[in-house]
């Protein structure tokens, strides 16, 4: 969350699952106790599990410090920033890795990855730009990928299959009702869904990300904008933003973004994120959710909506190009831990291909090539193979130290296009791009 990829998210649903601090091992006797930040959530579980053979092999104690989605960035920023020392790793948000290397806040990895052994180029290449690299693109290492993520999209199979609805859909549109190939036929999906009866009960179209407080409608929108053409900056001249983030084809695709929220959405959904897909899709309001990854293997289990009923797919392609929003994060040693030595240990550690396929196994998401790249990822789990084509084509949002004030400028320009009907799509994004410009230019930037 960002991520993914992820400022203050709400999940409360999934951190349920954990309290903060959960998951403890007991240290030997002779030996060091680490700890370890993170977010309270199911791939949380899946880690406390898998850092048993850490510690069997080495000695060094695990304590695990998890903070639920909705406070997870304020938590561990401040801690960041007060030079805190209770966490020896933290795994941060794929935003955070721009403020945290020029702040001085984690260690840089390139002697310890040379001294290892330890290889980027055996890491899928978006997880290393994106949960690695400051400055982005160069060889400048601050974290190891280490829960991979993107944005993709359930769907009920089941009513997919019905044959009423099979025969109303080809009626309407002249085509097979299945698997969303473009976002035009996503919309088409999720009009056909909405206001329907199924099994006596009115459903809806789609759960998407509205949300206004954190990062939920920017994480949403992307998923569109990337694919009608938008850009963060002409590829050419960095930080030069007019014609890219506020081209013609941009504004297209947050004007469909907006006819999605508008034609086919559940009731009261202007504030959605995470959590609330998850309810929406748990509880059987809506056809299609977009989501994180990261949430899926949750959601195949699911004795109500998973198994034979849930279906798994990749962002739609739109007009111009086809990609999803990267989510996911890498893993750092705080340069203010007093134990940096036995947090370095965990990286190699974790690093080694056994535990990277184990890591799959358990519920976490590699990023490792070992890993996705063998001939039987594809069918190791039922959104293994989209997973796999997502992470092939994910953009991240700025990693600027920045991030914060670019994020907040986005969310307040979109969500006051889509959600509260203030202005045109092109007077959106002409203002977010006066918005970033200023950030930029009181960073001393040059465009």
């Amino acid at each position: 969350m960002k991520r993914t990829k992820t400022l203050v998210v709400a999940c409360a649903a999934v951190a349920a699952a954990l309290s903060v601090g959960a998951g403890t091992t007991p240290a030997h006797a002779q030996g060091k106790t680490i700890t370890l930040c993170w977010a309270a959530w199911d791939p949380a579980n899946a880690l406390v599990e898998l850092s048993k053979d850490f510690t069997a092999k080495s000695g060094i104690g695990m304590k695990f410090e998890f903070v639920p989605w909705t406070n997870y960035a304020d938590r561990f920023l401040n801690e960041l920033n007060s030079h805190g020392s209770l966490c020896d790793l933290i795994i941060g948000d794929s935003q955070w890795i721009g403020g945290a290397a020029e702040n001085g806040q984690y260690v840089k990895l390139n002697d310890f990855f040379k001294k290892e052994g330890i290889s980027m180029d055996d890491y899928m290449p978006a997880t290393v730009v994106g949960y690695s690299e400051w400055p982005k693109n160069t060889p400048n290492y601050w974290a190891l990928p280490a829960m991979g993520d993107a944005v993709g999209w359930t769907y009920r199979k089941d009513w997919f299959a019905r044959p009423d609805v099979q025969k109303d859909f080809k009626a309407k549109y002249g085509r097979e009702i299945g698997v969303p190939k473009t976002l035009a036929e996503l919309k088409d999906i999720a009009q056909f869904f909405q206001g329907r009866e199924i099994d006596g009960k009115k459903v809806y179209g789609a759960s998407i990300y509205t949300e206004r407080g954190s990062e939920g409608i920017t994480m949403g929108v992307s998923n569109y904008l990337y694919d009608y053409g938008f850009k963060y900056d002409d590829p050419k001249k960095p930080y030069a933003m007019d014609g890219f983030v506020n081209s013609a084809n941009a504004v297209k695709g947050l004007e469909a973004y907006k006819e999605l929220y508008k034609c086919c959405t559940p009731p009261g959904a202007s504030n959605s994120y995470m959590s609330e897909g998850l309810d929406a899709f748990k509880s059987g309001q809506v056809a299609l959710q977009m989501n994180f990854f990261a949430f899926f293997p949750g959601l195949y289990k699911d004795p109500n909506v998973g198994g034979d009923k849930i279906g798994f797919f990749v962002n739609p392609a739109g007009p111009a190009a086809q990609a999803t929003q990267l989510g996911g994060q890498g893993i750092s040693v705080v340069s203010y831990s007093k134990n940096q030595a036995e947090a370095l240990q965990y990286i190699k550690w974790f690093s080694g291909g056994d535990v990277q396929k184990k890591w799959w196994a358990l519920g976490g998401y590699s990023c490792a090539k070992s890993v996705l790249n063998d001939p039987s990822f594809p069918g190791s789990a039922p959104f293994a193979k989209e997973f796999l084509q997502s992470m092939g084509m994910v953009v991240d949002f700025w990693a600027e130290p920045s991030y914060a004030q670019l994020l907040q400028a986005e969310q307040k320009r979109v969500h006051d296009y889509v959600v509260a009907d203030k202005g045109t799509a092109q007077e959106a994004l002409d203002g977010l791009v006066k918005d970033w410009k200023a950030i930029f230019k009181e960073e001393g930037k040059k465009f």
